[in-house]
């Protein structure tokens, strides 16, 4: 932001004493500092890295998919993603919200990739922030090709591993090319504004205090269950506050799979876009997509549509 002409009038009035302790004027001169904004995350793109995503990660994809029963096609999507079925996952089923000795490694919170042949599933999960922090709590995550997160309560997971070494790890894990995916609330966590994130109820849309996500999608909000649940005009409220967001709702059944700044849509249902553009209607309240759409959430428009 330009500074304002009061500004530059009292910086030009800076007395020669004043400069000679602070050494240089820049030191010395009034300034203003904005916290950022909740959910919102700079872009890392640099004006020479043109191929560097501006929304979804560089390397690496995501899997989002809005809760319910999940076919094959994502499923077969995700341990493709993973390198197959020999690759080594991780399942952090924390959203869920039951007993620690429910989450075990037979857990059945891993079953559905084991019975669509993933042969290497570990699972990992605690409540304690203390063991999250801890670099050996990570390592896991550090051999994985492949982490998902099962459904629940999305601020179990943040209050549980945000701004920790476990946090990290699955951004390193992006970053050589893995897959992060998740359903439900393990959607919603992928994104850098937590839609639904009140530990009072999932019908709070916006909750201070619980509106960050992992951020593995910069500047967007994702919610789910948008058609079964009756949540498609939900994400409107986000945005009137946060206008700078995208924001995305995804059905049951249905994902999205991302690879930098663009997305597929898979499954049985639909997704719908948010503060996106629509040629064929700009009044729109939001834009559908269906199985093989693609969509650019930089530039917010349309790559193509399905037969």
């Amino acid at each position: 932001m330009p500074p304002t002409k009061k500004h530059q009038v009292r910086a030009m009035r800076i007395s020669p004493l004043r400069l000679l302790l602070c050494g240089v004027v820049a030191a010395c001169a009034p300034a203003t500092k904005r916290a950022p904004e909740i959910g919102l995350q700079a872009s890392t793109q640099g004006d020479n890295e043109a191929t560097e995503a501006r929304v979804g990660p560089t390397r690496g994809s995501l899997v989002v998919v809005g809760g319910g029963q999940m076919g094959p096609e994502i499923v077969d999507r995700f341990i493709e993603l993973a390198g197959g079925k020999d690759a080594p996952i991780v399942v952090i089923p924390t959203a869920g919200g039951d007993a620690d000795s429910l989450y075990t490694q037979s857990c059945r919170c891993a079953d559905f990739l084991r019975r669509a042949g993933a042969r290497r599933v570990t699972v990992l999960h605690t409540y304690e922030r203390k063991i999250a922090e801890t670099d050996s709590f990570a390592t896991a995550i550090r051999s994985a090709k492949g982490v998902w997160f099962p459904g629940g309560r999305q601020w179990r997971l943040a209050d549980s591993y945000l701004g920790t070494p476990t946090e990290r790890e699955l951004h390193a894990l992006l970053d050589r090319g893995g897959v992060i995916g998740g359903t439900s609330a393990g959607a919603s966590i992928q994104a850098s504004y937590l839609v639904r994130g009140a530990p009072e109820g999932n019908t709070i849309v916006m909750s201070p205090g619980h509106e960050q996500g992992f951020g593995f999608l910069r500047n967007v909000a994702v919610d789910q269950h948008v058609i079964v649940r009756n949540r498609l005009n939900d994400l409107p409220e986000i945005l009137r506050v946060h206008p700078q967001l995208l924001g995305i709702g995804i059905d049951e059944g249905t994902a999205i799979v991302v690879h930098g700044d663009a997305f597929e849509v898979i499954g049985r249902s639909k997704a719908f876009v948010y503060g996106g553009t629509d040629p064929l209607d700009p009044g729109a309240t939001y834009l559908s997509l269906r199985s093989g759409d693609r969509y650019d959430m930089s530039h917010r428009r349309v790559i193509s549509r399905s037969p």
